[in-house]
């Protein structure tokens, strides 16, 4: 009696989602087949069945987040039955009970209002209330959604409740303020998926135990843009893919760190890792946050090699498709808002990495030759933000500088 259980997907990986059942309650599984795909929270993923036997029970519903280790279906082998597995199973119900070998019926639930008990659980995610003022509010009848918060952050207080007016009105308090305000529609309570529960727990971490420290560099953009446009046109006469000007940053970022090595280390408690290969991290802003394709030895691939592969781990990101070895073990990462305007930012690190670079827009601005002239150039702001434990900041700044020569000189990095 195989009870598939919740697996752990990734190295960060608590619960998971369950997104969508592969297999229908009933169906003959063979080990290898695909049973479901888990959302977790680095990507959405397939979940393989490692037995044969026949699809007996599901105990959890698409969309329904699991904790790992915690049971989602039974696989029966021949002969055995759901009542004989009922002995050996968990507290959970199944959605639906079927023996094996037989076609298990879906029920169609209609459903129903919601009793009072649920429209006050449903209302305490959407409104800020303190426990005494619910409890007094349900006492008394009193629609906590019809009122306006007094309290710190805007928190229905013991007062709001007692002063409500009863009996109803023809526009709350809520909505006449909402009105005067310009304010249209309520707001919104969006959970967090488990993406972004990671992000928030890692980077609050990151934040408030690795002692950050900044630099940025102005590099001269210029050189970077004639020599694209000159390979770009040379790979449209000939069919080939287009470069992006994050893909010289990425090359540049990665042979930088193999120049200067210390920079490409971590923190471990008693010791510094200082790693052998330039894994270079890239985020990839998707749907519900961002996740860090990994581009393994980068420093090592050409400069076509490093966009076909940033552009296979972005689609795949996108699509929530990457697998685990795509996302770990990143050493360095490179965050980029270039796309979206933004010409200068500090990025946090991302553990258990001690060093992060911030990309902002290549902009023409007035710039001053070395004959003391104005005119037009194109300029690139580069940020760092290092981990004080690992890092000095001479040795931070020798990577910014080996940064700014190969982006200013780019075709080093066709050598």
């Amino acid at each position: 009696m195989p009870v598939v259980t919740m697996p752990k997907l990734s190295d960060t990986m608590l619960e998971g989602t369950l997104t969508r059942w592969c297999k229908a309650q009933g169906d003959p599984i063979e080990t290898g087949d695909i049973l479901a795909e888990v959302e977790t929270d680095k990507a959405t993923m397939e979940m393989e069945a490692f037995d044969d036997g026949i699809l007996a029970e599901l105990y959890v519903k698409p969309g329904e987040v699991v904790k790992v280790g915690d049971r989602i279906a039974l696989i029966l082998a021949e002969g055995e039955t759901a009542e004989n597995a009922a002995t050996t199973s968990q507290e959970k119900p199944p959605l639906a009970s079927a023996k094996a070998g037989q076609t298990a019926v879906a029920k169609v639930v209609t459903p129903r209002s919601p009793s009072p008990k649920a429209r006050v659980a449903e209302s305490r995610v959407r409104i800020k209330a303190s426990p005494l003022a619910r409890k007094i509010a349900a006492a008394q009848g009193v629609n906590l959604a019809a009122l306006v918060g007094t309290g710190p952050g805007g928190r229905i207080i013991k007062r709001d409740v007692e002063n409500a007016p009863r009996g109803g009105a023809s526009i709350s308090s809520a909505s006449l303020i909402r009105a005067m305000r310009g304010i249209a529609g309520e707001e919104k309570v969006i959970p967090l998926t488990g993406m972004r529960k990671t992000i928030a727990e890692r980077l609050l971490a990151s934040k408030t135990q690795i002692p950050h420290f900044y630099l940025s560099v102005t590099v001269d953009g210029g050189p970077l843009m004639e020599l694209r446009k000159e390979l770009n046109a040379m790979a449209e006469k000939g069919g080939g893919e287009k470069l992006t000007i994050n893909d010289f940053i990425l090359l540049a970022a990665a042979r930088a760190a193999a120049e200067v090595p210390k920079i490409n280390a971590a923190f471990d408690g008693e010791a510094i890792i200082e790693y052998a290969e330039v894994n270079l991290a890239v985020a990839v802003a998707i749907e519900d946050g961002l996740i860090t394709p990994v581009i393994r030895k980068a420093n090592l691939l050409s400069l076509r090699e490093i966009s076909a592969q940033m552009k296979e781990l972005a689609a795949k990101a996108r699509d929530k498709k990457l697998k685990p070895e795509e996302y770990q073990g990143g050493t360095i990462t490179l965050s980029s808002l270039g796309g979206f305007g933004i010409e200068d930012f500090l990025p946090i690190i991302n553990p258990p990495q001690s060093f992060i670079l911030g990309i902002g827009a290549i902009t023409k601005q007035p710039v001053v030759t070395e004959h003391d002239l104005v005119t037009v150039g194109h300029r690139l702001v580069v940020s760092a933000s290092g981990d004080h434990r690992v890092i000095d900041g001479a040795v931070a700044a020798g990577y910014m500088n080996a940064l700014r020569r190969l982006i200013e000189k780019p075709a080093l990095l066709l050598m």
